[in-house]
């Protein structure tokens, strides 16, 4: 999104091969070597998942850390995922030190309040010994969203939870496998899950055999960083600790260096959670980002307090919204890893819904509030540097979770479906925004509508472009989607924890706010029937149809400044509408819009 290079021109290594002792061209093949590492255990994630939401949306994401717990390279997944698990690597460090670790042990955990996000992200933790197993190299880790945890709703993203104890099975960090001592054919060293630990898990799901199937993906990931990681160390022998702490250190650079082209100053924006679903209503998110040189703070100071509702946010997920955040403004194209990091300070006070203390829920935190620090953070930043912030997208990650007995086959099958779903993308300069996407903090992919179909007891009565609802700008904001989905044959528990259902996504530079959310229970022609709230639970009997319609993006620049051509195009796809086309842009005035 930005067009400033800093010093990334020069590589890595171009400022310290004197004290790294490798060459810039040694440096540049391990950094993407590493970063190869990180894509091919993503890769291994999604094939052998076993859950529509690994194999199908790709919620999951994977990462090297280097000795110390700092990270090297990330497949780039989920920003929400990303930022926060050096917080899981740190917390199963400080449980199992690295000299207690044997090869072929691994850690779990998924409790927000020692490293973990909220409860459906289980982290996998998996130490990388030397050649001759004595010593700790690294660290292979993974999260992955298990579509059920247990606790009061089938999908574990309950919109009516008060606390964490309601939301699903709480692991604090815990030795998941153990080295068995033998070493597989390709020289690495063997694991074994225990028994105890997994049966405690699957016996807390309500689809066991799906979590069996996840957790063993997850495994199987670590495990190809584990073997890739030792090929690189055996290709490049003592080079590899050196220049590890150089592509580090080369990340710092470029981050400072970006950071130094923006004004100093402190740039403050706010917005608001619509409500917490127990009702707690707009739930203030504020932020006074402060450019001081090359460095960065970040104060979330004047947040609502923690609030009864699920919307609260571990640190973890604030942070790593925050550095997304910088990242998006500064240069995408820094290496992500712990050294881009250093230069971001993120101050957010205990006790807020950036940062609470137990036994706050905290599943709709990691979903919806991490959408909002960031638009707060990019809000703010646009200040400094408009032409490299977009209008605010949708805001919200749509959580749609649905659960019960599957009707078909033997009819005694428990289910439990979940997803995320898109909506419009903020314009932007030189751009209009992409139309029903994943946004920001969310990096998935749909649930087809044949998958959904095959695995699930429901049926997509309908699923397409919101018309009109991106903002109007000289680039318009993305369109927002539609969803409907029947359930078929059985009575299900239906829960949907939404935002942007009152306030709307901003537009920036004189553009137009994005349309809200909303969803409705429907009937068969698609009429609405009942309004539900963007945070509601309930049983939907047999052959009900919700409709959720996700937000679209905010505008960017002013609406009369739009190109006619682009305007036509909207309306010969029927992205837009001939009455918006003369509201929004005079388009069509006095005369039929498609004669214009």
């Amino acid at each position: 999104m930005s067009d400033r290079t800093g010093s990334g021109g020069d590589g890595p290594g171009a400022t310290g091969d004197a004290d790294a002792g490798v060459d810039s061209v040694t440096l540049e093949v391990i950094r993407n070597g590493c970063e190869a590492v990180a894509e091919e255990m993503n890769a291994t994630l999604v094939r052998t998942g076993y859950s529509p939401n690994i194999k199908e949306r790709r919620d999951c994401s994977t990462a090297l850390f280097d000795a110390d717990g700092e990270m090297i390279a990330q497949a780039e997944t989920m920003p929400v995922h990303l930022g926060a698990m050096p917080y899981s690597v740190a917390a199963a460090v400080e449980a199992f030190p690295a000299e207690t670790l044997s090869p072929g042990d691994s850690v779990l955990l998924n409790d927000p309040f020692r490293g973990g996000a909220h409860l459906p992200d289980l982290t996998l933790v998996t130490p990388v010994h030397d050649a001759a197993g004595e010593e700790v190299v690294a660290f292979a880790a993974n999260r992955a969203h298990h579509a059920d945890i247990g606790g009061s709703t089938a999908g574990s993203v309950a919109a009516d939870s008060t606390e964490i104890y309601q939301e699903g099975l709480r692991i604090p960090p815990v030795k998941f496998e153990e080295g068995t001592g033998a070493v597989g054919e390709d020289g690495t060293p063997e694991g074994e899950v225990r028994e105890d630990v997994l049966s405690m898990v699957l016996a807390n799901v309500r689809t066991p055999e799906e979590r069996r199937g996840d957790l063993r993906a997850q495994v199987a990931a670590n495990a190809t960083g584990r073997r890739r990681f030792r090929d690189l160390a055996e290709e490049h022998g003592a080079d590899l600790p050196p220049a590890v702490e150089e592509i580090k250190d080369y990340s710092e650079r470029r981050m400072r260096a970006e950071l130094a082209e923006l004004p100093d100053g402190t740039y403050e924006f706010a917005d608001a959670l619509d409500d917490d679903g127990r009702g707690n209503e707009d739930l203030a998110v504020e932020a006074a980002v402060t450019v001081d040189g090359d460095e960065v703070t970040v104060d979330f100071t004047g947040t609502a307090e923690q609030t009864e509702g699920p919307v609260n946010a571990v640190l973890a997920v604030t942070a790593s919204a925050t550095y997304y955040a910088v990242r998006c403004v500064t240069d995408p194209d820094i290496p992500p890893n712990h050294g881009c990091y250093r230069p971001i300070e993120v101050v957010a006070p205990e006790g807020t819904i950036v940062n609470p203390e137990p036994p706050a829920a905290v599943v709709g935190g990691n979903l919806e509030t991490s959408q909002r620090v960031t638009d707060v953070v990019l809000g703010a930043l646009a200040e400094a540097d408009p032409e490299s912030v977009v209008a605010a997208c949708q805001g919200t990650m749509n959580n749609v979770t649905l659960g019960g007995t599957d009707p078909r086959g033997d009819g005694d099958s428990p289910y439990a479906f979940y997803e995320t779903q898109g909506g419009g993308f903020g314009g932007r300069a030189g751009g209009d925004g992409m139309d029903g996407v994943h946004v920001h903090m969310s990096n998935t992919l749909n649930t087809p509508a044949e998958v959904l179909e095959t695995a699930y007891p429901l049926r997509i009565e309908r699923y397409e472009l919101r018309p009109d609802s991106g903002g109007p700008g000289e680039h318009r904001g993305g369109l927002g989607l539609r969803r409907d989905i029947r359930v078929r044959g059985h009575t299900a528990r239906f829960s949907l924890l939404a935002e942007r259902h009152e306030s709307r996504p901003y537009g920036l530079a004189g553009g137009g706010e994005g349309a809200a959310g909303a969803a409705y229970i429907v009937d068969g022609s698609g009429d609405e029937l009942e309004t539900l709230p963007a945070k509601h639970t309930r049983d939907l009997p047999a052959g009900t149809v919700v409709s959720v319609r996700t937000p679209g993006g905010g505008g960017y620049g002013d609406p009369a400044d739009r190109d006619a051509e682009a305007i036509e195009r909207d309306l010969r796809l029927g992205k837009l509408t001939p009455e918006a086309a003369r509201e929004r842009y005079g388009h069509g005035a006095g005369a039929d819009a498609g004669d214009d």
